[in-house]
């Protein structure tokens, strides 16, 4: 596939990286020329210095002999041109833009159409990032939801402390205890690698669990690996941005919600429109501050604003003071894994976020969902069966029979609403939603010829 990638930014970066390992062709374009050289030192990709939105290098760029355009530049305006441009002047068939901004956001339906602004996928961060942590809000003692199939199946990650209920356990004992909960493990890393896993599998404390489970049983599960958990009730937000302010307005009237803000003009904007929110003007990292504000007595506090060493010391304080859980924004792969687990107990990433949506609309086969995981080393997706048993070697075909690639495994099958969990005598079906983990990213192109109609299983 021939992909014009605007913005050598983090996502832009990140992105390049991840699909041009996969066989595209990948142009990317930027104005600053040692971000295009760092891509360039390092990956097997065409890069073109200039002005994303500009004609002539779109033109340069090859637009007219592109697939897609993903437009993810740090400005929205430009975004929005070059899909525009790229679409008039070059006929490109598929534009994906990220669009940040409220503004633009709360009149998208009117806004982005072929006969207005025409972007064929938008992707908003703020939008992504919020909607993720309120997931995580409902599931005490998760670090990680995601959702499939419409949500009617749910993807988590636990880490396992001593006291865990399921700590020194073997996985075939939570088949037993569960026997008609509709969960399976999938993936379990230890020391940060995956390892094989089996019924005689020993859960260790240090150990990060995934699994899937039907929606409506996901609490159960729950309190079965990691204890009952009371609800969070209490939340302090460090930031008012974009997604601090987002987040207290999801929250407001289900939770008890304060913000701090340092800037006193963004303070007075915010607390105008949000009406049952508490807004604070101060700095997060003030103990004196925190402690008049009874961080001891908060259950959650979200550090959320755009610097992230200072939202990595407001965590470490606010987790000292007493905060029973802390949730931090990350922007920086490398702080992610030196510090999640330790203090901070869930790290958000915005980049691996904002890719995992990019990466559904741009994945060859008929894939409904796919979410980056583990700062991108390993990924989730959900894929449509079809074809029919003529023409698809999957449909048919008992999961036994269907030879997985090494680092591959399919969780779940959703079928007209109803989640059953993969096992070897269920057969596929046309219509047929799977739920596949990937922690070897080098099997890609087997489970996407899996869901390519006409083509071989392998």
């Amino acid at each position: 596939m021939r992909i014009i990638i605007l913005g050598a930014g983090q996502v832009g970066a990140a992105l390049a990286e991840k699909l041009s390992s996969e066989a595209n062709d990948i142009t990317v374009i930027d104005n600053e020329p040692e971000r295009l050289r760092l891509l360039q030192d390092r990956l097997d990709l065409r890069t073109l210095e200039g002005e994303a939105s500009y004609p002539s290098v779109l033109d340069q760029a090859g637009c007219a002999d592109t697939d897609m355009l993903i437009a993810v530049t740090s400005s929205d305006e430009v975004n929005m041109v070059a899909c525009q441009i790229a679409s008039t002047l070059f006929n490109t068939p598929r534009k994906i833009a990220r669009i940040r901004s409220p503004q633009y956001m709360t009149h998208a339906a009117r806004l982005f159409t072929d006969s207005a602004v025409p972007v064929d996928v938008m992707i908003s961060p703020e939008q992504l990032v919020t909607a993720y942590m309120e997931q995580l809000l409902h599931y005490p003692g998760a670090t990680e939801v995601l959702d499939f199939a419409d949500g009617l199946v749910k993807l988590v990650s636990i880490r396992v402390v001593a006291k865990s209920p399921i700590c020194r356990r073997r996985l075939s004992e939570l088949s037993r205890q569960l026997p008609d909960v509709r969960m399976r493990v999938v993936a379990i890393y230890r020391q940060g690698e995956a390892i094989g896993i089996s019924g005689d599998t020993l859960i260790e404390a240090g150990d990060e669990l995934l699994f899937v489970s039907a929606a409506e049983q996901m609490q159960r599960v729950m309190s079965h690996c990691c204890g009952e958990r009371p609800p969070y009730r209490r939340i302090i937000i460090a930031g008012g941005g974009n997604i601090g302010k987002a987040l207290a307005q999801r929250l407001e009237g289900q939770y008890s919600v304060k913000v701090i803000e340092r800037s006193i003009a963004r303070c007075n904007q915010i607390s105008a429109e949000l009406t049952q929110t508490v807004v604070i003007n101060g700095g997060a990292s003030e103990a004196d501050l925190l402690g008049a504000e009874g961080i001891d007595q908060t259950d959650l506090f979200c550090a959320l604003t755009n610097d992230d060493e200072a939202n990595i010391m407001a965590s470490i304080l606010a987790k000292r003071l007493g905060a029973r859980s802390v949730m931090t924004i990350i922007n920086n792969p490398a702080y992610i894994e030196l510090i999640e687990g330790d203090v901070i107990d869930i790290a958000i990433s915005p980049q691996q976020i904002t890719i995992g949506s990019l990466l559904t609309y741009v994945r060859r086969g008929d894939m409904a969902r796919i979410y980056s995981l583990r700062q991108g080393t390993a990924e989730a997706l959900e894929a449509v069966a079809r074809g029919g048993s003529r023409r698809s070697r999957m449909v048919g075909r008992r999961i036994a029979e269907l030879p997985q690639p090494a680092g591959v495994v399919l969780g779940a099958v959703v079928r007209d609403g109803q989640v059953l969990i993969a096992k070897g005598d269920l057969r596929i079906e046309e219509g047929d939603h799977l739920i596949f983990i990937m922690a070897n990213k080098q099997s890609l192109g087997a489970v996407e010829k899996m869901f390519q109609d006409g083509l071989a299983l392998f």
